[in-house]
């Protein structure tokens, strides 16, 4: 893959004044996406109000590549009554396509963007906007369908480079729980917005393991099963009745 980056391999200005600071300092910074200089004299009381509104609001992702499930996952844990921030790519896939030349529609939805980078600037954008939008909400638990590193993991695939903006909007805004939702090929199904072949698929989530693992988290694997024994597990690991 074109980019091959963890977070002890970063360069030092990609990795800022971070490695100075001492546990549990740094955790908390990068938790609650703080500028590096949060404490320097005079700066804290600016954030305190930010700080107490996100204590106690738990952020959960759940990722996979296209096909597995894991939007029905997020729409019924939607209809349970838990706070889902829903995906955007398709919409902004669909939008690409008919200013593009929709007789080429093949797998990379960036073929048919005029700036293939700033596509991925929107979308890490838009994702981003979510996860802001949560320390916000009246939930103490939001759930992500598809979280800000997934955009990393898909210009891994792609083979397209990012730099330093990307990297940081992964690092400075923590997910508290990722779940990931295999492949599978029974349920597989292809539209005008879900342009991957299954093995296609497959490389994905290798991409999406990868990214999650190298930015520290530990992806949660979702068994194959129907939907609202998914979406039990779900809520059981997270020890949420």
């Amino acid at each position: 893959m074109a980019n091959s980056w963890s977070p002890t391999t970063a360069p030092l200005a990609s990795r800022k004044i971070l490695p100075s600071l001492s546990y549990p300092y740094r955790n908390f910074i990068q938790i609650y996406g703080l500028p590096f200089n949060f404490f320097s004299l005079g700066r804290f009381h600016y954030f305190v109000p930010s700080i107490l509104r996100s204590l106690g609001k738990n952020k959960v992702v759940i990722t996979g590549a296209p096909g597995t499930g894991k939007t029905s996952i997020v729409n019924g844990l939607e209809q349970r009554g838990f706070h889902c921030f829903h995906e955007i790519i398709r919409d902004m896939t669909s939008k690409a396509k008919q200013e593009g030349q929709s007789e080429h529609h093949i797998s990379n939805p960036l073929v048919f963007v005029d700036d293939a980078l700033q596509f991925n600037k929107d979308l890490l954008e838009g994702r981003t906007s979510h996860y802001r939008q949560s320390k916000h909400i009246n939930a103490p638990i939001s759930f992500f369908d598809r979280g800000i590193p997934d955009v990393l993991a898909y210009m891994d695939f792609f083979d397209q480079a990012y730099d330093d903006y990307f990297i940081s909007h992964a690092e400075n805004h923590r997910y508290d729980s990722v779940f990931i939702v295999p492949p599978w090929k029974e349920i597989y199904v292809s539209d005008n917005e879900r342009l991957e072949t299954f093995e296609e698929a497959e490389n994905i989530h290798h991409s999406l393991l990868k990214i999650y693992t190298q930015f520290g988290y530990n992806p949660i694997e979702v068994p194959k099963d129907d939907v609202l024994n998914r979406i039990d597990f779900i809520l059981e690991t997270l020890k949420i009745t």
